[in-house]
């Protein structure tokens, strides 16, 4: 049920490729609450996906733009306040990929090509686009940008490689240029840490559904899903988010602060004896 949290307010929504896609959700929940919305992502990701569907389907415009280059960042702050008629309000960054992950090879073996592919496409495409927004001045006052990350940014995690260094380096641009946004427009940046949760993003990593197993056991809400990440986003986009910036919010039903379950302690038990 909508309350119009976002009537009036004017978005661009990064990364939506299919109907898993966690930017898929975030869109469709920013429309159910009245807000006007522009998709984007790469032609190759356009092509591949389904994203094409979602924009008919809602009338909303689709334009590509690759997150890692700054001249197509412009064109596409550019075009997206002509067809929305004025500046940005909110900007989702639902941006990233591993090449390493993707080809299963391990962290002490990573590909440098690659790792630089995953440090530019999941991290420093933020930072391109904050950058070129402040250039331009095309977020308007009081503004939210959200970007999506994941636990693996401050905790080992078996077999996310150099996803996690680039989450955390993707965090700490949320906080620099949070602060420098901030004092010059009032811009707000935040980073959503979501439970895992089954996209195309994620597929490369062998370890994802049993983790996804293990962390809805271990959360004492269970695991976040898609829409609940999408209704966080829509709190932070909304004005009653207005003073919160610079922060990582965990949409992980209580994962990250859990550390022990009775059940897990049973688990234990069960596998030293041998039952």
């Amino acid at each position: 049920m909508s309350s119009g949290l976002l009537k009036g307010k004017r978005g661009i929504v990064f990364g939506a490729l299919d109907e898993r896609s966690l930017a898929w959700h975030v869109a469709e929940h920013c429309l159910a609450e009245g807000a006007s919305v522009v998709l984007t992502n790469t032609a190759t990701a356009i092509q591949l996906g389904t994203v094409s569907q979602l924009a008919v389907a809602h009338d909303m415009p689709l334009i590509v733009c690759d997150a890692t280059k700054p001249e197509e960042i412009a064109e596409l702050f550019t075009r997206a306040q002509a067809l929305l008629g004025g500046q940005i309000d909110f900007i989702l960054h639902a941006v990233a990929q591993s090449m390493n992950l993707r080809r299963h090879k391990s962290y002490e073996q990573a590909n440098y090509t690659y790792f630089h592919q995953t440090l530019d496409i999941s991290a420093l495409s933020l930072h391109k686009i904050l950058s070129t927004a402040m250039e331009m001045d095309a977020i308007a006052e009081g503004g939210s940008v959200v970007a999506l990350t994941y636990i693996g940014s401050e905790r080992y995690m078996h077999g996310y490689n150099d996803m996690s260094d680039a989450k955390a380096m993707l965090e700490s641009i949320a906080r620099q240029m949070g602060a420098l946004y901030g004092r010059k427009k009032g811009v707000r940046v935040n980073v959503v840490s979501q439970s895992p949760t089954p996209t195309k993003a994620g597929g490369g990593w062998n370890e994802l559904e049993f983790f996804y197993r293990y962390t809805d056991h271990l959360s004492p809400l269970g695991n976040a899903d898609a829409d609940d990440c999408a209704d966080v986003c829509v709190a932070l986009f909304s004005d009653l988010m207005r003073r919160v910036t610079m922060q990582t919010i965990y949409s992980d039903g209580g994962f990250g602060r859990t550390i022990l379950t009775p059940e897990l302690m049973d688990d234990y038990r069960r596998v030293e004896n041998k039952e």
